[in-house]
């Protein structure tokens, strides 16, 4: 088992960096998002720049993208552009775990190299390209499931003693970490079947009691103080239904905001589905206003580019 489980590292290992990852450590990794490529070229800036900038300070070409569990994730999600079949379920009891400062300077150094191009590309604004040596916000959340690592706390712990924001995105079937962690600048649950059969058929858990560790999750977001999102992504017709329900799960978070987003048909989930089973931005609205008749937010902000609404707790 311990030769076969090498050899699957291994090969996903490979095909990380085939994909343009920087390795960093036994488990984590980053990846330079195509909104920081944009920014760097000054051609516009990521929608959690434009709705969250002025609260967390968020830039986008100063934004780490990373993961400190790349291979390990609860779901294998239909609408994931990663090679989720490739993905280990447990967790993480097969690697020698890394320590957060070790990631932290190992996802820093290996973002670095992966800038290193850009210096000499006649559209970099060399400025930005200075500033992005030294990110100032972390996107937690790059691939597989943040919260099976760990030191998941500690990690965050040490984004913050660096003087950076810190977004943890999780899919909410780890609760047992985050009850007690220390608190990120913004916590997301990710919120994608709004029914246990919903659930099953979009996120394909790997956990027999997924249903239960989602709901454990959903009634543990209050507890936190820091800023909550939660994020639909909606696959047409999959799971872009059932708003009321999807209304009774998102009040138990508390969260402040809310983003609807449209599922983007890249990456491996071609493989899966169809594009029609991308809505277009007006179709995302629609979905965003029938949710809010059962929710009762208020209409924040949206980016036509990345298909995503926000709505915002009044």
């Amino acid at each position: 088992m311990a030769d076969r489980n090498t050899d699957k590292m291994s090969n996903m290992r490979e095909l990380f960096l085939k994909q343009h990852y920087g390795l960093a450590g036994a488990h984590s990794g980053c990846k330079i998002c195509e909104w920081t490529k944009k920014s760097l070229r000054d051609e516009g800036v990521c929608y959690k720049e434009k709705f969250y900038g002025k609260i967390h300070g968020i830039r986008s070409h100063r934004c780490l993208q990373m993961s400190p569990a790349l291979y390990y994730c609860t779901n294998r999600c239909v609408y994931c552009w990663r090679a989720v079949d490739k993905t280990a379920a447990n967790c993480m009891d097969d690697v020698s775990i890394d320590e957060p400062s070790d990631i932290a300077d190992g996802c820093i150094a290996a973002q670095r190299k992966l800038l290193s191009g850009f210096k000499g590309f006649s559209g970099t604004n060399i400025e930005k390209w200075r500033e992005a040596q030294d990110p100032v916000n972390v996107a937690i959340s790059l691939a597989g499931e943040p919260t099976l690592y760990p030191k998941i706390s500690e990690l965050v712990s040490e984004f913050k003693r660096r003087g950076m924001s810190v977004f943890l995105v999780t899919n909410g079937q780890v609760p047992s970490a985050l009850s007690g962690m220390d608190e990120p600048s913004q916590l997301y649950l990710s919120l994608d079947g709004p029914t246990k059969d919903v659930y099953r058929m979009v996120d394909a858990p790997q956990l027999p009691d997924f249903w239960e560790r989602l709901n454990e999750s959903v009634d543990v977001m209050p507890s936190f103080s820091c800023k909550k999102a939660v994020r639909l992504t909606m696959v047409k017709g999959w799971n872009d239904n059932h708003f009321r329900e999807y209304a009774r799960l998102i009040e138990r978070t508390n969260a402040d905001f809310v983003e609807v987003k449209a599922y983007m048909w890249v990456g491996f989930s071609m493989y899966r589905l169809g594009k029609e089973a991308m809505p277009r931005h007006d179709e995302v609205r629609e979905m965003a206003r029938r949710l809010n008749e059962e929710l009762g937010y208020e209409f924040r902000d949206e980016d036509e580019r990345s298909r995503v609404v926000l709505l915002s707790k009044k």
